[in-house]
């Protein structure tokens, strides 16, 4: 008999990251390069966010689109799976609002 799976311990595995959650929102309003990924003001180091875009695009969560251009250029966007995501991020936003961040202060 098999073990039941937890629906629940699955998506946190993948989305219980605080580097997944950024990716995801930033990339929520649409296609980034890898430098504006990386300046998304929460001070995520190259190496990181290569590995975390590596992992989510092989999660099926981000596409890589790369343009032969000179230089050349690389896109990273959410897969249907990844939008899928989108309201999670938005309930921690909330969550966050409502419960994390000192009254008064400026919110992202």
């Amino acid at each position: 008999m098999s073990e039941a799976i937890c629906p629940v311990a699955e998506a946190a595995k993948l989305l219980g990251d605080k580097w997944t959650l950024i990716v995801l929102r930033d990339l929520a309003e649409g296609p980034r390069r890898f430098k504006e990924l990386e300046r998304s003001g929460e001070g995520i180091s190259p190496s990181i966010l290569a590995a975390r875009l590596r992992e989510l695009e092989q999660q099926g969560i981000v596409t890589r689109a790369s343009y032969h251009e000179i230089p050349p250029r690389v896109e990273y966007a959410l897969t249907p799976k990844g939008r899928d995501a989108l309201p999670v991020v938005e309930a921690l936003r909330t969550y966050g609002t409502r419960w994390l961040v000192p009254e008064g202060a400026e919110v992202d």
